[in-house]
């Protein structure tokens, strides 16, 4: 079964941002060895090239490098791994807050509900 993707976007980014999210989340560790094109086109249900294209964008990025003999590496930088992890979470919050704007809550109602949900997670978890 394929990735899920959404056909409104382009396919290339939607792979760019899932890869990068492996990246940062660790489920791609620093100096992993990525499967082929192929076979990562094959679990996500993509054409090889589409695929090809999204780890040339990742490699732009410096979160891939390449070996000619022997394939594509996740970085072993891990500030950039970091500032990825950073910017993916700062992207997060900033979705967030915008939703509960439009529910009508100010950005201290939102600091008070997310302290709540917290204290209320470590108490039942």
């Amino acid at each position: 079964m394929g990735w899920q993707l959404d056909k409104d976007r382009p396919i290339y980014l939607q792979i760019v941002e899932r890869i990068r999210s492996r990246i940062a989340a660790g489920e791609y560790p620093p100096g992993a060895k990525l499967d082929s094109v192929r076979d990562l086109a094959a679990e996500a249900a993509v054409n090889p090239n589409t695929m090809q294209r999204a780890l040339s964008e990742l490699e732009q990025m410096g979160l891939l490098r390449t070996e000619r003999t022997s394939g594509r590496y996740v970085t072993e930088d891990e500030a950039l791994i970091a500032a990825v992890r950073r910017d993916l979470a700062r992207e997060k919050i900033d979705e967030f807050v915008k939703n509960m704007s439009v529910l009508g809550y100010g950005r201290r109602d939102i600091v008070t509900l997310v302290k709540e949900f917290v204290e209320g997670e470590k108490n039942n978890g």
